[in-house]
């Protein structure tokens, strides 16, 4: 976490896309940034656009409702928080590697289970992507480095797609008790991120998530929030079956994002 980015000074001395390209400078220090859209956007701005359950744009950045732990399609997230709700919006993070011997001394028949490789529907924003689908495992160890990756909504997507893989019984209970044990106090890290904080997140060792939250009334100071996917140049390397969503899996390469749709 870094504090204090001179939002109120930058703000009342240059529009608000000057801070997003501040941002992107920034954070560009550390890695590659990489598209989170179709179109390539490299900073995606993270509000409640209100667009509708049934809405083809509605991804849960742009939503106000709770969102379940995950990981995003990139080494390192980072946010820089411009404005927050009038109530909720908390930060939660767990660590994938806790989980992963939580789950080992407990269930390892489920461990099993969440190293082999999972079906994920194709985002329905990710319009570039030919592949319906494809499937990768939750952990997984490469050359000794260890990853987790987890977007339970898009496994639970190919689950209920015909033309998807099913998932099995026992895929189900080893989820279950994923996300059953990534609620235990112990595990879990709350905060809240305040105006000016930038937060950098190792995805692969991290999975995190947003409480539900209310706004303003007032559209100026209602919960906006900038992230950037970055590719890093110290990345560890990946199991092969990530090369499908990911486009690389060897270490330090740039990978990750999603790929921008023909025009």
């Amino acid at each position: 976490m870094l504090r204090d980015f001179p939002l109120d000074r930058l703000e009342s001395d240059l529009r608000t896309e000057k801070v997003s390209e501040i941002f992107l400078w920034l954070v560009s220090q550390v890695g590659t940034p990489v598209s989170q859209s179709a179109a390539g956007d490299l900073i995606l701005s993270v509000r409640n656009e209100a667009f509708g359950k049934d809405d083809s744009r509605t991804r849960g950045p742009n939503t106000n409702r709770r969102l379940s732990f995950h990981t995003d399609r990139c080494d390192v997230i980072a946010f820089l928080c411009l404005k927050q709700a009038r109530k909720g919006g908390e930060n939660e993070l767990v660590s994938s590697p806790a989980l992963y011997k939580a789950i080992r001394e407990e269930r390892p028949d489920l461990l099993a289970i969440l190293m082999k490789p999972f079906p994920y529907k194709r985002h329905v924003v990710d319009k570039g992507n030919a592949l319906p689908y494809c499937e990768q495992p939750i952990f997984s160890f490469c050359d000794g480095h260890f990853a987790g990756s987890f977007l339970r909504v898009l496994i639970d997507r190919a689950d209920a797609d015909p033309d998807c893989p099913s998932l099995t019984d026992e895929q189900r209970e080893a989820l279950d008790f994923l996300e059953d044990t990534a609620e235990r106090e112990d595990l879990r890290v709350h905060f809240r991120q305040e105006p000016g904080d930038i937060l950098f997140l190792n995805n692969w060792v991290t999975f995190h998530r947003r409480t539900a939250f209310d706004d303003w009334p007032e559209l100026e100071r209602r919960r906006h929030l900038l992230r950037v996917w970055l590719s890093v140049p110290n990345s560890r390397p990946l199991d092969e079956p990530f090369k499908a969503n990911y486009g690389s899996v060897e270490a330090g390469s740039i990978r990750g994002g999603m790929p921008q749709e023909a025009t």
